[in-house]
């Protein structure tokens, strides 16, 4: 029976794709490889496992949003259009309420963005 992976505090838990590598995660994530090698020690860097858990230190930094906003964080499959839809707001209002994200980037998981109310 395979038991869930657990990853430390400050950290998430992320499923190896193809053509991951330590670097692009660590692109994608806003992190460094030096991070990434910490955070999953007994793991060799260069023979990542399509499927295999690693552990993602997160990054962003604590988020306080303003009255009349509540926080969510981004979770995996989450797109700016299906969290609109979720807490029922327009999209130009999470954009609004979140001036130093940019939402050209895809949103990254774990991220904290603030939803208006």
């Amino acid at each position: 029976m395979n038991m869930p992976h657990k990853c430390p505090r400050g950290t998430f838990a992320y499923n190896i794709r193809p053509g991951d590598t330590y670097f692009r995660l660590a692109q994608r994530y806003g992190t460094t490889v030096s991070r990434l090698i910490a955070a999953n020690p007994g793991h060799d860097p260069n023979r990542l496992r399509v499927g295999e858990t690693i552990c993602i230190p997160s990054t962003e930094p604590a988020v306080r949003c303003p009255a009349g906003t509540r926080s969510y964080r981004v979770r995996a499959g989450d797109s700016l259009f299906l969290i609109a839809r979720r807490f029922g707001v327009a999209m130009n209002a999470i954009i609004n309420a979140n001036p130093n994200v940019d939402f050209d980037e895809p949103l990254a998981i774990g991220m904290v963005l603030c939803i208006p109310r």
